[in-house]
């Protein structure tokens, strides 16, 4: 959580060091985004920016975190969640710019390890396997990658023996650095988190129909002040936007 404040102060300072740009807008877009977003919307929004916008400024923490930090008073243009029920919050705080929210990506849940010469999880030997020892996962009272991760164990009834083995992160990509600096021999992240690994790799992957759907929904806020914003959101959900973040492994939602 510390991280996640610490972030968002970072960024406000970067803000008020940006000069106003030349077509009169006050500042470039403020997104604050899912931690498993950090390189495709990193991506995205060095291409807005080649196309002659002012680059968007980017957080990225749990969503849980992010949608605090909305809802407590951050100056943010764009919401953009790993979860339905953390943009529900704050739709349901009155915050989300009436018809600007929309479905922008979706994901798969995967079980990841460095360990060599580990043999590939299936359906079967899953639960039995990550109940045996320590295992990652970003916090799953909060934090979506959790939650969907506690709900595929919980439907595959093998939470109750891997909940006293959890380790638990603040965000996804902490649970990913857990595994990668060998804290725990398994996490539980998403596909693109797997992606972006260094040293990790993919040893099993959950069914889909064994947690709820993972849709990121993205929304524009009402605390928000850069013209840029609607139009970045719109480049996001574009083709164009859609083909960057499916270059990182993001499906349609």
């Amino acid at each position: 959580m510390l991280r996640s404040a610490f972030g968002l102060i970072s960024l406000l300072a970067a803000l008020f060091a940006v000069p106003t740009v030349a077509n009169g807008a006050a500042r470039p877009p403020i997104v604050l985004a899912a931690a498993s977003m950090e390189d495709a919307l990193t991506a995205a929004a060095d291409d807005w920016a080649r196309a002659g916008h002012a680059r968007p400024l980017l957080s990225f923490a749990a969503s849980s975190a992010a949608a605090r930090q909305i809802r407590s008073g951050a100056p943010a243009d764009l919401f953009v969640s790993a979860d339905i029920d953390w943009m529900n919050v704050v739709d349901r705080a009155g915050l989300v710019v009436l018809g600007t929210r929309a479905a922008l990506a979706g994901n798969r849940l995967v079980v990841v390890t460095r360990m060599r010469g580990a043999a590939p999880l299936t359906r079967a030997t899953l639960g039995p396997v990550l109940s045996a020892g320590p295992l990652a996962m970003a916090d799953p009272n909060a934090v979506p990658a959790g939650r969907y991760g506690r709900a595929a164990l919980q439907r595959m009834g093998a939470w109750a023996r891997v909940a006293p083995h959890v380790v638990r992160a603040g965000n996804v990509r902490a649970a990913l650095a857990l595994v990668e600096r060998g804290a725990a021999p398994y996490g539980i992240v998403y596909r693109t988190d797997a992606l972006a690994a260094r040293t990790a790799r993919v040893a099993g992957v959950f069914p889909a129909a064994s947690h709820p759907a993972i849709v990121y929904p993205i929304a524009r806020l009402t605390a928000g002040r850069s013209p840029d914003a609607e139009g970045f959101r719109r480049f996001l959900l574009s083709d164009t936007g859609r083909a960057i973040l499916g270059r990182y492994g993001f499906a349609r939602p």
